[in-house]
């Protein structure tokens, strides 16, 4: 019994200093951030901001892999199908590993089943903006205007997978007002429709309206959250619709076979390098807002919210486009 005793401990003193080593020498090569999206776009500037701050805590680069398509499955998928060493993650929107999984049934790999979570990321607060033409500055003015004149307001947004399209949904759901929508292939045409006054209205992170607010030639009504940078713009809570919670965020999720302790570290070294002045500074400058969190915590954060925009989905019988 006795020298059992003292294999099994020698073996755990070995498996123990195996995983220690493991630890101290991930990563052993230049990681890959798989972004399923355009360069440019916000997803792409989270990524970027925290390649750039890992590198001096790991001693590796940490490549931008741009793989756009398919509502962000392309990319999705190439993480997905990696090889689980700890040198591949994806850095995508909840558009892809929240919003996606409730409307794409035919896809050949699942986020749930082939992706990990490491972290949440960051918030990406969301602004109903409208054209200055419309004679409403409040958002219960313009939920008033809506219903006397119901389907006839057009709502442009990227598509039937954004966070800015099912916060349409939530607002006909939680206002009985209807409104018309008006598909666009991206955010960028949609905001330029806006300005050109093809729609009255969209839903978008601030960041990429706030040149317009601040010129006048757009006008914030409401955002997901209140923020410095929408000073005196009321959060949907605020306006009395603490119902409509839909924003994008940007996770970091790695292939699900990657070792436990590669996860963990490299979700605390993503919470530590969100805190420093840099990089704080450079998110705030981007209008992210950081969330700090666990593996676990964010594994059930995500749980929650594939149920609720999948329960908005199913009501309002969203199919994918």
């Amino acid at each position: 019994m006795t020298c059992l005793l003292l294999r099994l401990t020698a073996l755990l003193m070995v498996l123990g200093a195996e995983q220690v080593a493991g630890q101290d020498t991930w990563p052993s090569r230049a990681a890959r951030f798989v972004v399923p999206s355009s360069p440019g776009g916000a997803a792409d500037t989270f990524a970027r901001h925290l390649a750039q701050a890992l590198v001096p805590v790991l001693k590796q680069q940490f490549i931008i892999d741009n793989r756009p398509g398919a509502s962000g499955n392309v990319g999705a998928e190439i993480v997905a199908r990696s090889a689980p060493d700890g040198h591949t993650f994806l850095v995508a929107s909840n558009a892809s590993i929240v919003i996606g999984p409730s409307l794409y049934k035919d896809l050949s790999f699942s986020i749930e089943r082939d992706l990990t979570p490491v972290a949440q990321g960051v918030i990406s607060p969301m602004a109903f903006t409208i054209h200055p033409s419309l004679p409403v500055r409040t958002f219960g003015e313009f939920i008033a205007l809506a219903k006397r004149q119901p389907g006839q307001i057009n709502f442009g947004s990227p598509g039937m997978a954004s966070a800015s399209f099912l916060a349409l949904k939530m607002t006909e759901e939680a206002t009985n007002a209807r409104f018309m929508h008006v598909p666009y292939k991206g955010a960028a045409p949609t905001l330029l429709g806006l300005l050109r006054g093809e729609i009255a209205f969209m839903g978008s992170d601030v960041n990429t309206v706030r040149p317009q607010i601040q010129s006048k030639k757009l006008v914030a009504i409401v955002a997901s959250h209140r923020t410095h940078h929408l000073p005196g713009t009321p959060s949907f809570a605020d306006a009395g619709y603490p119902s409509i919670q839909s924003f994008p965020s940007f996770s970091v999720m790695a292939p699900v076979r990657t070792p436990r302790e590669v996860v963990q570290r490299l979700s605390v070294e993503i919470g530590k390098a969100m805190k420093t002045p840099s990089m704080m500074e450079r998110l705030d400058g981007s209008a992210l807002l950081p969330v700090f969190d666990t593996p676990e915590e964010f594994a059930a954060f995500l749980g929650k919210e594939r149920a609720r925009y999948g329960d908005v989905i199913r009501r309002n019988n969203i199919t994918a486009e």
